[in-house]
């Protein structure tokens, strides 16, 4: 009751401006923000791992946790938004898993966006740096007996590494929350472009197909949903798993098979999101799908309003 009670505030508040975004004469919407300073809401996120190899579920992660998000200025040409993390819940059988998955815990990214709600940076990165550091440097005390543990969590550290790190690497929750800010949809009319990626082993991006499509309107709600298929060059993917992979196996001492013979890597990502008038998200899931020969890594992440 308490969702479509603070859908309903939601509707109550932005009813004028709102309603502008959907025009059923020509079946078009435009993701526009109307929102006003010191406006917050409440999300429930979750975040599911899992391999699936032929039919077996080999291994699963599952994790949740709230953001509070308040617009805490708002200008002619932009927005100042607050991302505040807390109330992590993790479950793993791995202890570090456990740990790393919660380092994010009362953590705040504070970021710009233009006037539509199309993110724009970071702004309080530095910060952001200072807190993951002091984190990790904890785990480094607590596992310093674990083998290579410095390594793995070395990995982490570098997500936060840079203002720009964060951007590409570190904040994909936000980035998802954001996809369809600022543009204009038509329903039926299917988009196909190309696009770049960020690149989680190197510098270069990927090269993507990108398919996006408003795939319903509901006027008497004030909402719609948009729906988005990504699909990762299959060559650069392979290429650059297998450089990465490489300098890991030889600092850890042991060898991988030729490139030749190293099976090709598919990435797609597909992310739907219902999005009321006002510019807020009702729900948006996203799912990851990377696979290899008979091997699948799904990663699912779901924000939904409370």
């Amino acid at each position: 009751m308490k969702r479509f009670a603070l859908i309903g505030l939601i509707t109550f508040f932005s009813t004028i401006n709102s309603f502008g975004q959907i025009n059923m004469t020509d079946s078009t919407v435009q993701v526009v923000g109307y929102w006003n300073k010191n406006e917050k809401q409440l999300y429930a996120v979750t975040n599911e791992k899992y391999k699936i190899k032929g039919t077996d579920t080999t291994s699963r992660e599952f994790w949740k946790y709230d953001v509070e998000i308040t617009i805490i200025d708002s200008t002619a040409n932009s927005y100042i938004i607050e991302w505040f993390y807390r109330n992590y819940s993790v479950d793993a059988d791995n202890e570090l898993i456990k740990k790393l998955s919660s380092i994010c815990q009362d953590i705040k990214v504070i970021i710009k966006t233009n006037e539509l709600g199309v993110f724009i940076e970071v702004i309080n990165w530095q910060d952001i740096i200072k807190e993951i550091k002091k984190a990790t440097s904890t785990l480094k005390d607590e596992f310093k007996n674990i083998p290579n543990m410095d390594k793995i969590i070395q990995q982490i550290e570098n997500l936060y590494s840079s203002k720009e790190a964060i951007e590409t690497s570190a904040i994909s929750d936000i980035q998802q929350f954001y996809t369809y800010h600022g543009g204009k949809y038509k329903l039926g009319e299917e988009i196909n472009t190309k696009m770049q990626r960020p690149n989680l082993y190197g510098v270069k991006p990927f090269d993507a197909d990108l398919t996006l499509w408003l795939d319903e309107i509901n006027p008497e709600d004030n909402n719609f949903i948009i729906r988005m298929n990504q699909v990762v060059d299959s060559t650069q993917l392979t290429d650059a798993a297998y450089t990465y992979l490489s300098k890991m196996t030889s600092s850890l001492g042991t060898k991988l098979p030729k490139r030749e013979e190293f099976p090709s890597l598919k990435n797609e990502t597909r992310t739907a999101s219902r999005i009321h008038g006002s510019g807020w998200i009702i729900y948006t899931v996203e799912t990851k799908e990377v696979s290899a020969e008979n091997q699948t890594n799904i990663e699912e992440r779901i924000i939904e309003i409370k």
